[in-house]
């Protein structure tokens, strides 16, 4: 079976990523324009009369800004566990309320929606509840870990077994370190339920390399305390420094905050 991912937006602006087959799809997050969605899915080839559902990871803005319009407008189901449900109906961009849409998910419990087995599971942050997301698409597996503070043990067991891997890599310590950000934020980003940095990620990915791991797109790289090529350069030596090598033993990217990827197809 042919799967499809592509990165729509990934950073503090904006996030969605859309996973798919040659019939169906669905996307993690809204958090950008659902005309912006629609649009970008247009251009390759994808309606949005395909987009089975959304499933959400956290209700901070930059995740949820489009769900009003998808799911009510568009009747979309959006699928989250109850206490991001109950944050997103409080949060101040959702304009448009959630109704007839909303789906609910336990965490640590698999569902199925065509070809997709979907499971979602506790990520440290600091949303009124936040989750990763672990698909199965016919024999591909992948994990979506978009804002974390740091890689639980629960966390980590996902992420291993795993052949596609969205994780995050928010910022790089010397830049946030000197960076324009008052100490408290500072603080907030460098907490246990704030965001990875470029270094964390590098070794964890490093520590716990398996060699089922194809893919691996690192996310929600920020604006002002990171660049693509350096996320990219860290885990790369990283890996390098433990004898795994990018472009032969897995492939690597940095994804950009606000311009759609290429189209990803797996076989």
């Amino acid at each position: 079976m042919k799967v499809r991912f592509i990165s729509l937006a990934s950073g503090s602006s904006g996030n969605c990523y859309y996973l798919g087959t040659e019939k169906y799809g669905i996307l993690i997050d809204a958090g950008i324009a659902a005309r912006s969605i629609r649009k970008i899915l247009k251009e390759y080839g994808i309606g949005m009369e395909t987009i089975l559902a959304v499933f959400v990871t956290h209700d901070h803005a930059d995740h949820i800004k489009a769900l009003g319009g998808l799911g009510e407008k568009l009747n979309i189901p959006i699928y989250t566990t109850a206490r991001i449900h109950e944050g997103i109906g409080r949060s101040y961009c959702m304009t448009e309320k959630l109704h007839t849409s909303a789906r609910y998910l336990e965490k640590q419990t698999p569902m199925q929606l065509e070809d997709f087995c979907i499971e979602s599971f506790e990520v440290p942050h600091d949303g009124t509840d936040n989750v990763g997301y672990f698909i199965t698409i016919d024999d591909k597996k992948f994990a979506f870990l978009t804002d974390l503070g740091e890689i639980t043990p629960v966390a980590a067991e996902y992420i291993c077994r795993a052949n596609y891997l969205v994780l995050e890599a928010n910022y790089d310590d010397e830049m946030l370190q000197m960076g324009p950000y008052p100490p408290y934020l500072k603080e907030r980003i460098k907490s246990r339920t704030g965001h990875m940095s470029n270094a964390a990620t590098a070794q964890f990915l490093a520590d716990h390399f398996s060699n089922q791991l194809r893919y691996i797109w690192l996310c929600h790289l920020s604006k002002d305390n990171n660049h693509p090529e350096l996320a990219y350069k860290t885990v790369e030596l990283k890996l390098h420094d433990y004898g795994i090598v990018v472009g032969r033993d897995v492939q690597l990217c940095a994804l950009k905050r606000t311009t759609p990827s290429e189209l990803y197809e797996f076989e």
